[in-house]
């Protein structure tokens, strides 16, 4: 046999290597891919078995509910009562609310109207109009303050904020106005009130012990 044979032959035998080393490495690649798509679908397979177990958890203690209410059909009688109480309360609220906006304002109260716009446009400075001092003066301050420090913010930054508190400032200013007419004197919104002052005891004549009547602001 001649040299030309044999290195044809080893050159086939290496070939043959190769190919073989490379079927090798495929097929281990395969069975590796094969064995992620089993380990997923075997997670995929458990996730929708917990869903279904929570699912029917949740029906099973749902169900003792329902037939109760079955056997008790009072009970949605009862809720839809209670529902409807609640809505004619909130009904009566608003309505007294408009009727003490609604009605003529007497000389010595509060106008909600200027009450509830100052408060809105110069936050808790509008408050010294109607409402209480142990709340409406702090507040100012730290206002003023806080105007001052936030000077070198930039403006887009202050807007979320104001547009969340300039409204509620004037809805405060709105209650202290209200609050203000109904009482006869600055109530805090903040805290209980104080009660009214009385005179000291054996002075201002027959009067005295007596509150002050409605229409005095308490300072």
């Amino acid at each position: 046999m001649s040299e030309d044979d044999d290195r044809a032959r080893q050159r086939l035998l290496a070939l043959e290597r190769e190919v073989r080393a490379e079927a090798e490495v495929k097929a281990a690649r395969k069975a590796e891919a094969l064995e992620r798509v089993r380990a997923r679908r075997a997670e995929q397979e458990a996730e929708r078995q917990a869903l279904r177990d929570r699912q029917a958890a949740l029906v099973s203690r749902r169900a003792p509910v329902a037939a109760e209410r079955e056997e008790d059909p009072d009970a949605d009688a009862d809720d839809r009562l209670a529902g409807v109480g609640r809505g004619l309360e909130l009904a009566r609220r608003a309505d007294d609310v408009r009727q003490e906006l609604s009605k003529p304002r007497a000389a010595n109260e509060k106008s909600w109207a200027i009450s509830a716009g100052a408060s809105f446009l110069v936050g808790p400075i509008g408050w010294l109009y109607a409402g209480s001092w142990r709340e409406a003066i702090p507040a100012s301050a730290g206002y003023l303050l806080a105007a001052m420090i936030l000077r070198l913010v930039p403006t887009f930054l202050l807007m979320p904020v104001m547009m969340v508190a300039m409204p509620l400032s004037g809805l405060a200013g709105l209650v202290y106005a209200m609050r203000y007419n109904r009482n006869g004197r600055r109530m805090r919104l903040f805290g209980p009130d104080a009660p009214a002052r009385r005179l000291p005891p054996g002075k201002g004549g027959p009067g005295a012990g007596k509150a002050l009547p409605p229409g005095k602001p308490r300072r």
